[in-house]
């Protein structure tokens, strides 16, 4: 079959390529493994757990594709099994930005006298509006993957897909703002030139926030051109975007991306470089120091204010040791 040319009844619109998925399943679930290894290492799992969730959710996805490309035309038990490899593989960029959103209030945390805001804000704010996302696009993909759908329903969850990409390219531009902030008072401050445990981690997360925003793009230029499916009108068929009728667009800026993605942070996982404990911070003669000991928060609880992004399980007086910290290190450096 000629590269772009459309088969009719196929849920691609392509017949799909039978080892991709499965190379990018295998590499997905090497990279989970990985990230598991290394968050019981670095008793990191608060920190990153993020990560191998999405790696494993990526591999289920891709395992499911590589089915799909073996039953590629329409039944009812193909397209179910097209629609939930679509939303897997759909829904993880914006977790692993989320992944990264937990990074940057980390280190907020250990350097809280430079930090731009609080540490909780920075999950609430960013976290709140990735639950947002998430919630378009998985309402968005299950519409649009459904080629047999109602012209009206595919044209909703283009929009849909659509909004959820937009907010996610806005707010990560303004994630570049906030962290280019934080990394230049770090700068003034003389912490980038002498302390990893700040700059490897933001050097990661501007890699990884490229890269997602580069998958953005091609998400937001693929819903701008013609998208809408009909599998058995290949006309149709042909005037589709070739975003959609040429697979390695796919392959190459989806798979591969987040792929690079998830491998970056296996080689510079945020666990060798801040401290496990939530305590330890950064004084403002750059020394380590530890705050006291304050209530003790169980194991669940905290779990449970880093899966709701920090809009559920808050403490009492929650960000005033940050403004103590803050005001304390400004009074040390006005002396």
């Amino acid at each position: 079959m000629a590269a772009g040319e459309p088969v009719l009844g196929s849920l691609y619109i392509y017949a799909p390529n039978q080892i991709a998925p499965i190379i990018f399943a295998v590499a997905f679930a090497c990279s989970a493994a990985g990230h598991i290894w290394q968050c019981y290492r670095y008793k990191a799992f608060l920190l990153a757990g993020f990560h191998p969730l999405c790696a494993v959710i990526l591999a289920v996805g891709y395992a499911l594709r590589e089915y799909g490309s073996f039953h590629y035309f329409y039944t009812r038990g193909n397209l179910i099994t097209f629609i939930c490899s679509q939303v897997l593989i759909y829904v993880c960029p914006p977790v692993l930005e989320l992944a990264n959103y937990h990074v940057l209030s980390r280190l907020f945390q250990y350097v809280p006298h430079l930090s731009p805001l609080p540490p909780s804000h920075v999950m609430r704010i960013f976290g709140g509006l990735m639950t947002v996302v998430e919630a378009l696009n998985a309402v968005g993909v299950s519409l649009f993957a459904n080629p047999l759908a109602a012209q009206s329903r595919q044209s909703t969850g283009k929009s849909l897909i659509f909004a959820a990409i937009g907010m996610q390219v806005g707010i990560i531009i303004t994630f570049f703002v906030v962290a280019g902030l934080f990394h230049a008072r770090c700068a003034t401050a003389g912490l980038t030139r002498q302390n990893k445990a700040v700059t490897t981690p933001l050097w990661t997360l501007y890699a990884s926030m490229v890269l997602i925003f580069v998958r953005c793009v091609y998400r937001l230029v693929e819903k701008t051109m013609v998208t809408s499916v009909r599998v058995r009108e290949v006309e149709a068929l042909r005037g589709l975007s070739p975003m959609l009728r040429y697979e390695w667009f796919f392959y190459v800026f989806e798979a591969a991306l987040m792929l690079v993605n998830s491998g970056l942070w296996n080689v510079w996982h945020p666990g060798r470089f801040l401290p496990g404990s939530r305590r330890v911070h950064l004084g403002v003669d750059g020394m380590e120091v530890q705050t006291k000991k304050g209530v003790e928060v169980s194991v669940a609880r905290r779990v449970g204010r880093v899966v709701t992004c920090g809009l559920l399980f808050r403490e009492k007086g929650e960000g005033r040791e940050f403004m103590e910290l803050s005001e304390t290190s400004g009074e040390a450096q006005a002396r």
